[in-house]
């Protein structure tokens, strides 16, 4: 916890969610994961591969996106 006993949590835009202050963080699935650092990151996009932990797998959903929107719109023309 921080030290006055309070957990907070800031929400990143496109990102992670932080937290500050916390014992444990506690997954759907009911697994405490012991937290042994000041602040964490923990995934929203739902796509890391260390679950409930972010690991960046948010920033290549952007690049995705951001390059599908630099390409024109295929013809199915030819």
């Amino acid at each position: 916890m921080t030290g006055d006993g309070r957990v907070t949590v800031q929400l990143c835009p496109g990102g992670p969610m932080l937290l500050r202050g916390a014992d444990e963080v506690v997954a759907d699935d009911g697994t405490v994961h012991p937290v042994g650092r000041p602040v964490v990151a923990l995934c929203r996009c739902r796509r890391s591969q260390r679950m409930p932990w972010c690991d960046n797998s948010h920033k290549a959903r952007r690049t995705d996106r951001a390059d599908r929107a630099d390409r024109p719109e295929r013809s199915d023309e030819n």
